[in-house]
């Protein structure tokens, strides 16, 4: 079969944090433990990212960056020379999609805020604030270091800066959270009028503090409330869900969220940072770099890389795992483009298996499509088995 690579997008983990929240199993380290006169590693981390980037670039194979995304940790601790050293190097290593996007997590805490003007004019031009909750007793419950009034202003900086693509994150089936706030939470997040939304139910996490004390949740009964009052209400506010913890106003869907959910390819960069890539001839492999951030620093490059190729007969499920996250239809032939290899037998079966379950639905499939009922939105697991080999 003829080779025609997936999309290629770039991750850039920044893993240092003011404060490690109790729920947070993400590669990230409180800052003062790692700092030198009150100052972030910024020279060397540079120099590392771009030194990392230079042993991934012969996987780009002449593609452009589609989207990229800086994640952490908290990417906005680092300051403004930071990002613009950062964007130009990319801009002169890379070639870039005609209007690429650029994401950058940040806080919503008045430090940061104070930058937002300057991540725009390095070339970051979509914000992903983490807000979580609106209510101070949640918000002191999860760690969280800003307060609602921030929370509300941050949006507000973000627009005097520039940017014109926003999304919030915000987090239901919280501590004692009953079914009035979660709601309350989230309408005042659709009022601040973002493009996009990620509203997701808290899950304990192992190697987190709340896994080492769990918290009091919901019961199951408000947390299913929650969640099908919430849907109806982004619903009605045009805010359709795309995706597994996503929804977004009609053409804002996050690009770069796509394209890992498509199963493209994308190279990552940082201390723990994963990617996924696909050779010309047909091979796909996962990297992720050494997490901790001493080591990442102090390592060469080609140290600081473990591949670990796809098996064939796993394709199915992988490529499974990623494409039902999204609720379009899509057409049977992109495994073909994504996964590098032919329609597997035991892929039709277990299609035709989730047909009769009621998990699929039956007039895509008809068209050689593939979508998830509401059915199987709700018992995605159960799908998911039926692609194991």
């Amino acid at each position: 079969m003829s080779r025609l690579l997936p999309p290629l997008s770039l991750y850039i983990h920044l893993p240092w944090c003011v404060k490690k929240c109790p729920y947070c199993d993400f590669n990230s380290h409180q800052a003062d433990r790692f700092t030198q006169d009150d100052q972030l590693p910024e020279e060397a981390y540079l120099a590392q990212l771009l030194a990392d980037l230079e042993v991934d670039l012969p996987y780009i194979a002449g593609r452009p960056i589609q989207t990229a995304f800086i994640g952490g940790g908290t990417p906005s601790l680092m300051s403004e020379d930071f990002y613009y050293r950062l964007m130009d190097a990319l801009r002169d290593k890379l070639t870039w999609a005609d209007n690429a996007e650029v994401t950058m997590e940040a806080n919503p805490g008045t430090f940061e805020q104070e930058k937002f003007r300057h991540f725009r004019q390095a070339g970051i031009n979509r914000l992903s604030i983490g807000i979580q909750s609106f209510q101070p007793k949640l918000l002191k419950t999860l760690g969280r270091i800003h307060n609602r009034e921030e929370a509300i202003h941050a949006v507000d900086k973000s627009r005097a800066a520039g940017f014109d693509n926003i999304n919030l994150d915000l987090m239901h089936g919280l501590p004692d959270q009953s079914l009035d706030m979660a709601m309350d939470d989230l309408t005042l997040a659709m009022t601040l009028n973002p493009e996009h939304l990620s509203w997701y139910q808290l899950t304990i996490e192992p190697n987190t503090e709340f896994y080492r004390r769990p918290p009091a949740l919901p019961e199951d009964n408000t947390l299913w409330e929650i969640q099908d009052a919430g849907q109806a209400l982004l619903a009605a506010q045009g805010y359709a869900q795309y995706e597994v913890s996503a929804n977004a106003k009609q053409g804002r869907q996050a690009a770069h969220n796509l394209n890992y959910w498509r199963f493209g390819d994308y190279i990552g960069i940082g201390a723990g940072a994963h990617g996924k890539i696909t050779l010309v001839n047909g091979q796909i492999f996962r990297t992720r770099k050494t997490r901790h951030p001493n080591h990442y620093l102090n390592n060469l490059p080609e140290a600081l890389v473990i591949k670990e190729a796809i098996n064939p007969e796993d394709m199915p499920l992988e490529f499974m795992m990623n494409r039902l996250r999204l609720f379009e239809s899509f057409d049977l032939q992109e495994y073909r483009r994504y996964a590098q290899s032919e329609l597997p037998k035991s892929l039709i079966q277990a299609c035709k298996t989730g047909l009769q379950r009621g998990l699929l639905d039956e007039d895509a499939w008809q068209k050689e499509h593939i979508k998830t009922t509401e059915k199987g939105k709700l018992f995605l697991n159960e799908l998911l088995e039926l692609f194991l080999h």
